[in-house]
């Protein structure tokens, strides 16, 4: 038997657990999965069957394309919100039903989504029949949690990634025909709030509770010298804080920061894992989204405010400030009185990478989201290594990292591999989702490399991300954000749009050319799939432009993403605020696509 240092807690010979009862049930509409799971209302989820419906249609999905299910490992655990504890041991009793041999949880039930990726990819250690088929997150990212709140589900593979559509559309068919859902009713409740073994049904079944932490932060010591941020934690001049929002990043950042790294206890903020992430009544309201908008407390510390101008502050700043959301798979990167961007992030994490230990050999491949800055390919180009530009979804980067391997054999090798998104995700290739610790630790090792002399000036955030302009220029970025539109119309603004690109290329609008007009669809170099209507893209003759998504994340209506870009040279002002720069066109696009006539919105819910 595997022990992964556990203790035998409870052993329950009787088989009589083990009995399976077939529940009668009738499909339930709208349980189709996006690329982040499905996400509904709390109380959705807890109604009759909704929750069983999908996870049946899943095993069943599974089952058909000839994953080992029976007798195999599974792993299922969430992001601590509300309805969490409750899921997991739902699925327990199911997965049973279905034959898995053995369950693996963390401990209170939490797993980052990152972590999550880590456990399916590491955790067996190479014993042979150990290795999960996949995995259940219990999360909806960034939304609220509690009972009048968010929640979701998603699957994930055996490479630690999100389901592929294929999967994803045969769990979503068998949402629509599904007659029956079957579960072990026998089986005692599984203690989740400390690391033990479960022994279940006269030893056909097995659950192991094991240390949340634990995988995740050993692959980070692959990739990182833990030794030399220490180093940088060491110094008389280095201060640091850290946000964790509340969600299930809170244990990766005590054992991370504060027991590895010395940081002090008090520079953590908000990292006790909350079922409604501080509810209405905290600072954040409660979303917690690591961006300028909800992260007040941090953003405020930091010496900013929302729109990431300087404020006065009753003392310094701390040197580095970070945040993640509920899942901890975003991140939001700042400096003293200073905001890095997510696509400023990713470029410079990328032009830095060989000071990572993981990556010293140096990069074989990089890629952005469509909506992205082109930050990233400026410095790609000079690196001479291929970069991507894909859909939003972070199954479309799994292709590039997975080429070339046993998934998909004779294609290029592009790993070691860095990605990331505007949306405050990036990742490499350790893991199969974004991470936000990763992002972190990555920064840390840059500032690690650029003060290897504590007898002089600390250099910061801001420092090393003005060093990388006067390099390669800057990308002055923004996105709006539209909250809770009515669908419907959203989707006939986006229509109007594309219509009228053909007419609109080669005209000028308020001094500015546009030379490019089109809905960007995606060629996957790696499995042949065309992804079509991943947004609605304006390119002007200088460089600059817009883009509209709509985005599948929420709940309730639909959410339209603007995204605002201009290029400047590295002899060009690199100083200016991004919000300012980029509002002419920020005015052209909502003259081109009439978004207040569509939606009655005059302005956005939230800029970043």
């Amino acid at each position: 038997a595997l022990s992964m240092g556990l203790t035998e807690s409870k052993v329950d010979s009787s088989p009589q657990s083990m009995e399976v009862t077939t529940v009668p049930t009738s499909p339930i509409a709208g349980q189709k999965p996006g690329t982040s799971g499905l996400r509904q209302k709390t109380k959705t989820f807890m109604s009759e069957h909704y929750l069983e419906n999908f996870v049946q249609s899943t095993l069943d999905a599974l089952v058909a394309e000839g994953v080992p299910v029976k007798g195999g490992t599974l792993v299922i655990s969430g992001d601590g919100r509300y309805h969490n504890k409750t899921a997991i041991q739902i699925i327990i009793k199911m997965a049973a039903a279905a034959g898995v041999g053995r369950v693996w949880c963390g401990d209170h039930g939490l797993l980052s989504t990152p972590a999550m990726s880590a456990v399916i990819r590491t955790r067996s250690r190479g014993l042979a029949g150990m290795a999960p088929f996949g995995g259940f997150i219990l999360s909806a990212s960034h939304n609220p949690g509690g009972i009048d709140e968010d929640f979701g589900i998603k699957y994930n593979c055996e490479n630690g990634g999100p389901a592929p559509e294929k999967v994803t559309n045969l769990i979503y068919t068998n949402t629509t025909t599904i007659k029956e859902y079957k579960l072990c009713c026998g089986l005692p409740e599984i203690d989740l709030s400390a690391p033990g073994s479960y022994t279940l049904g006269g030893g056909a079944f097995r659950v192991d509770v094991f240390d949340c932490v634990e995988d995740h932060m050993g692959l980070l010591q692959q990739v990182f010298d833990f030794g030399a941020i220490k180093a940088l934690f060491a110094r008389e001049d280095f201060s640091f804080v850290y946000d964790g929002m509340h969600g299930v990043q809170g244990p990766y950042a005590k054992k991370i920061f504060v027991d590895e790294f010395g940081a002090p206890a008090s520079s953590l903020m908000n990292c006790e894992p909350k079922e409604d992430f501080g509810g209405p009544a905290s600072a954040s309201h409660g979303h917690a989204d690591p961006n300028l908008t909800h992260a007040v407390e941090l953003v405020a510390r930091m010496g900013l405010n929302k729109e990431g101008r300087e404020i006065e502050t009753t003392s310094e700043p701390p040197v580095f400030g970070a945040a993640a959301d509920g899942d901890a798979d975003r991140n939001m990167i700042m400096g003293s009185r200073f905001f890095c961007s997510p696509s400023d992030s990713l470029a410079v994490i990328v032009a830095n990478a060989s000071c990572i230990p993981y990556f010293a050999a140096g990069l074989k491949g990089c890629a952005r989201s469509m909506p992205t800055s082109c930050a990233l390919d400026r410095v790609a180009e000079q690196l001479g290594i291929p970069y991507f530009e894909v859909p939003t979804g972070w199954k479309f980067f799994g292709n590039l990292m997975d080429s070339g391997t046993d998934a998909f054999p004779g294609k290029p090798v592009y790993t070691p591999f860095i990605c990331g998104e505007e949306s405050f995700g990036t990742g490499g290739d350790h893991v199969r989702e974004k991470d936000g610790m990763f992002a972190v630790l990555a920064w840390l090792q840059i500032l690690a490399a650029e003060n290897p002399d504590p007898a002089k000036p600390i250099v910061g955030v801001g420092d090393v991300t003005k060093k990388h302009w006067e390099k390669y220029g800057r990308n002055y970025y923004a996105r709006y954000d539209y909250e809770g539109v009515d669908k419907p119309a959203a989707e006939k603004m986006m229509a109007a749009m594309v219509e009228a690109q053909p007419a609109l290329i080669g005209t000028t609008v308020d001094g500015m050319k546009i030379a490019k007009a089109d809905m960007f669809e995606y060629h996957d170099p790696v499995d042949g799939s065309v992804s079509k209507n991943q947004g609605v893209r304006f390119i002007f003759e200088s460089g600059s432009r817009f883009v509209f998504r709509l985005s599948g994340t929420g709940v309730a209506g639909a959410t339209i993403r603007m995204y605002l870009e201009e290029y400047a040279a590295p002899d060009a002002d690199l100083t200016k605020h991004a919000f300012d720069v980029v509002k002419p066109i920020a005015d052209i696009a909502l003259k081109i696509s009439k978004l207040t006539e569509y939606t009655g919105r005059t302005e956005p819910s939230v800029v970043t």
